[in-house]
């Protein structure tokens, strides 16, 4: 059977009980035990502080969670004029998945104002559904944001590549784009619920930065909601975000083969409208392991340099082959290396037809290298500090974008490359 819908029977049954809701907030998770009980909690308080003359419902899509989540999402009591429905998606696994579920319920309810946030977050608040419901509701956006108050190394991916690349490419300064906790209204829904990417990566673990690309290319009306803290399950980039990295370039790049002809005509970025008061408190430190990051560039230089040296210009090339030689405490691989290398990348990406997954992984040392870079450079300041720092690379981003034009036509001419024993594809 064609897949049609990620909902199951006895979900679709309920949702034609209840018939109508105002409001929708969905929680994706798996294997989320630990948390969801908490979050659930907030979100019913905030529902019923804020919205308690809305028709609201609170939707668990879950992915088949091998510990007790929805045992723990069911047994949780919500307010009695609420609804809840805890579903199984169907589809392919993962947080598109679940998200796709979401944006199904929302259509058939006919809701106002759509609501998505994780099910691993320990700093939700109740006044976090209030900051993401209320530019929709209130205020006529169709596109809600998440802006965080996170510590310097909390979202590396973000604030080395995920920011500067949405930045610069389709010009607008949305702070966290893979953030995971959005608002939208039922045509944003809607939209999203027709295009064809539910049997793809997208599904897997592409979903938020897909979102968000589409909501801009749309010309949708966007907005950040302010939600302070952002404390969750928090990974040491040295030992945790390798694969993170991968699948997000990955999205990334197929987005931008995707929509060349917008990003090609965006000069500059323009701030976005960022909404909601909330109590600002210092973000939990997040552990980094610097040697750690060291080792693994140097063990990847060791392996990949020839190949390095073929897919690189010999600019990019000799600044990884300086930051190879250089002892920890001045390790550096600069800001303007990183662009070019990211850039060249991308259109590498895109002149070759196979593997492609195969040259992110190869790169992937060079991540570590920024990373190492970024956390030396921001070892002894504050997180607000260390935020300048990050504007002031998304600048960089934006003003090498022609660099990216040129070498985006310039690969394309390039075919693909062997390096000694090195070969690329099959």
């Amino acid at each position: 059977m064609a897949y049609t819908t990620s909902l199951r029977g006895y979900t679709l049954k309920r949702l034609e009980e209840i018939g109508q809701a105002d409001i929708i907030v969905g929680i994706p998770c798996y294997n989320n035990e630990k948390t969801i009980a908490h979050v659930i909690q907030m979100v019913t308080h905030g529902l019923d502080k804020y919205y308690r003359n809305y028709r609201n419902l609170i939707f668990i899509a879950d992915g088949g969670s091998t510990d007790d989540t929805r045992e723990e999402a069911k047994e949780f009591q919500i307010k009695p004029w609420q609804e809840k429905i805890v579903s199984i998606y169907r589809g392919i696994g993962g947080k598109g998945s679940a998200l796709r579920s979401v944006f199904e319920a929302a259509c058939k309810l006919r809701v106002k104002a759509c609501a998505v946030v994780d099910a691993d977050l320990r700093s939700i608040t109740s006044d976090w559904v209030l900051n993401l419901l209320d530019p929709v509701l209130e205020k006529g956006y169709d596109f809600v944001a998440p802006i965080y108050n996170r510590h310097k190394y909390d979202g590396t991916i973000t604030n080395n590549i995920v920011y500067n690349l949405t930045r610069a490419l389709y010009g607008k300064r949305i702070r966290q784009p893979i953030g995971g906790d959005f608002a939208f209204n039922r045509q944003v829904a809607s939209f999203y619920i027709n295009q064809d990417v539910w049997e793809t990566d997208v599904a897997r673990y592409g979903i938020d930065i897909w979102m968000t690309t589409n909501a801009i290319i749309q010309g949708f009306k966007i907005c950040q909601a302010n939600l302070g803290v952002k404390i969750h399950d928090l990974k040491d980039p040295s030992k945790h975000l390798g694969p993170m990295f991968r699948q997000v370039l990955w999205i990334l790049f197929t987005l931008m083969e995707q929509y060349e002809e917008y990003w090609k005509m965006i000069k500059g970025s323009q701030p976005v409208d960022t909404l909601g008061q909330i109590e600002t408190k210092e973000p939990e430190p997040v552990e980094v392991t610097l040697p750690e990051l060291i080792y693994r560039f140097k063990i990847g230089y060791k392996q990949f340099a020839p190949l390095w040296k073929e897919l690189f210009s010999e600019e990019a090339f000799s600044a990884v082959e300086k930051a190879s030689t250089l002892p920890p405490q001045e390790f550096s691989l600069p800001i303007e290396s990183w662009v070019k290398i990211l850039y060249e990348l991308a259109a590498t990406f895109h002149a070759w037809p196979r593997n492609r997954f195969k040259i992110i992984e190869l790169v992937t040392p060079l991540y570590y290298a920024r990373i190492a870079d970024f956390v030396r450079t921001t070892w002894d300041m504050n997180s607000a500090e260390a935020e300048q720092v990050v504007e002031q690379q998304a600048q960089i981003f934006e003003d090498n974008k022609d660099y990216l034009l040129k070498v985006w036509v310039e690969k394309s001419r390039t075919p693909e490359i062997t390096s000694g024993e090195w070969q690329i594809y099959d």
